[in-house]
């Protein structure tokens, strides 16, 4: 049977977790990316309804700790997103404790800016710094899982090629 499952409906298990910037990727590789997967019948978690401004919901991050996999799409503005990076360390943590299997692909960045946090995401923590002044140390927690995550084997999905 095929499902896949979005925030409405965030009790059915599901074997993926996909994590995006929905600007950058939603109606593009993200969709495609989830419409195979569903069309193999792979249960996909897929976010629609975080809305700007939103905290992630304990259902979201329930979904990512339920997953065995999760795919997270690297794009230009990810690292604007603190939902996002919020996301991000929540993988990381639950690759830590549960051995959940972390798949990054670079949709048209180079792994080496979300590594050392240059290009668009220098720009984006030069942001998060000001506006998280009083929590530098929310801050430094998203460069250190940008790096691990990025350190990671993937898959470089570059437009201009």
């Amino acid at each position: 049977m095929a499902w896949s499952t979005s925030s409405s409906t965030p009790q059915q298990k599901h074997e993926v977790f996909l994590s995006f910037r929905g600007e950058d990727t939603r109606y593009s590789f993200t969709s495609h990316l989830h419409a195979t997967l569903t069309r193999l019948e792979v249960g996909t978690y897929i976010d629609y309804n975080l809305q700007r401004g939103d905290e992630i919901s304990s259902a979201l991050l329930r979904a990512i700790e339920e997953a065995q996999l999760s795919i997270v799409i690297f794009s230009k503005n990810y690292g604007n997103s603190k939902w996002c990076l919020d996301e991000l360390v929540k993988i990381l943590e639950c690759k830590k404790i549960k051995g959940q299997i972390v798949l990054p692909i670079f949709y048209d960045i180079e792994a080496s800016h979300v590594r050392n946090q240059t290009g668009s995401y220098a720009e984006a923590f030069v942001k998060h710094e000001e506006r998280f002044q009083g929590n530098l140390a929310k801050v430094q927690k998203w460069r250190e899982a940008l790096r691990e995550a990025a350190n990671l084997s993937g898959w470089d999905c570059s437009v201009n090629r």
